[in-house]
């Protein structure tokens, strides 16, 4: 049996990534956090807890970026502030340059139907009253003035273009497989001709033999409409194959960002390096060493002062690492890291002076 490695490489796999494509969505210092219930008899300071806590992301014309990183991380709630479905505590939204929280009420209207969705469960996700030409056409109905003849063209259309049969949109999702709801979901995100799709986990409630299939799909769609992906997901063999950009995230925060293949050939912070050690290598005869991290993540209601990371982290720098949060810079070209191992930490580590201290606020 093939892995997911090879079936996806025996399509013509991603098309390049063109550095000088327009920028689709960009955020700056997103930021959520959820107020908890807390406090003394409803009185006094309730807890937070810092789902998101200020991340930069750029998705480009064509480009697949992917969010990598344990349960918990911020993952998905970095999907539902992109989709509009989450108000962000602080930080921007950017589609084509325009702050998306100043946006007038069209533009707003124009963003939601250039950002779909295909979510992780290709059975919850569709309605099981409703046959698969009401589905797809929901959106067309909600968002466009099309009338009912150019819907109905549109849904054959979109139909045929994941795969499927256009007499198979009479039918009710209960009728078809798995990997057929899914190439539904897709249909639907892909009725109102959008710029970017939030992909949330596409294939993992999938059988491992049609995962590739609909990867593939995905890869083919964008090709033919230079879409731009937003792919969470914990497969790392998914995100290799199918992702230009990969983020690593841990507690809100991204710790490694750049291009895919870098980050896994040659990952920087101990957290990406923990990540990919724990992955199954694609072929059995593959040895290496796995790192073991030790304890839990902590909680984001209460991060560990510092490098979020610094508790569980192997060669953490001395007490540098619990007293000052390193910043995102660029190691390499196209690939930064949040991390003391480098830059001046490091430098100061090995030549024995001491360490730099964090910035005083007059400073920043």
């Amino acid at each position: 049996m093939t892995t997911i490695q090879e079936q996806v490489q025996q399509g013509e796999g991603i098309i390049p990534l063109d550095e000088n494509a327009e920028v689709i969505l960009e955020t700056r210092g997103l930021a959520k956090h959820f107020e908890l219930a807390g406090g003394f008899m409803g009185f006094g300071t309730k807890p937070t807890l810092k789902a998101v806590d200020g991340i930069d992301v750029v998705v480009r014309a064509g480009e697949t970026v992917g969010l990598v990183g344990e349960s918990g991380c911020g993952k998905s709630t970095t999907a539902k502030l992109l989709l509009g479905l989450e108000k962000p505590t602080d930080g921007q939204i950017f589609f084509k340059g325009e702050d998306f929280t100043k946006m007038s009420r069209a533009a707003k209207r124009d963003y939601r139907k250039n950002v779909q969705a295909v979510f992780q469960d290709p059975w919850s996700s569709l309605n099981p009253r409703m046959r698969v030409r009401a589905i797809v056409a929901e959106p067309l109905q909600i968002v466009t003035k099309m009338t009912r003849g150019q819907i109905n063209t549109r849904v054959d259309e979109v139909i045929e273009e994941v795969g499927l049969n256009p007499y198979q949109a009479n039918l009710y999702p209960h009728e078809f497989s798995g990997g057929q709801r899914q190439r539904i979901g897709v249909a639907r995100a892909l009725a109102l001709n959008p710029e970017v799709m939030v992909l949330d986990e596409p294939v993992s409630a999938l059988d491992v033999s049609i995962r590739a299939q609909i990867l593939n799909l995905l890869v083919d769609l964008q090709k033919e409409h230079n879409l731009a992906y937003l792919m969470i997901a914990h497969n790392l063999a998914t995100v290799r194959y199918m992702c230009h950009t990969t983020a690593v995230m841990y507690l809100g925060t991204i710790k490694e960002i750049g291009d895919s293949e870098p980050i896994f050939t040659n990952p920087l912070h101990p957290y990406t390096q923990a990540l990919i050690s724990a992955a199954l290598p694609s072929h059995p005869d593959i040895e290496r060493e796995e790192i073991i991290l030790p304890g839990e993540v902590p909680s984001p209601v209460n991060p560990p002062s510092g490098c979020t990371f610094n508790p569980r982290c192997p060669v953490k720098i001395g007490d540098v690492c619990e007293t000052w949060a390193p910043a995102l810079t660029e190691e390499e070209r196209r690939h930064w890291v949040s991390c003391h191992l480098y830059g001046d930490a490091r430098e100061a580590f090995e030549s024995g002076q001491s360490a730099p201290t964090a910035p005083s606020s007059d400073e920043e």
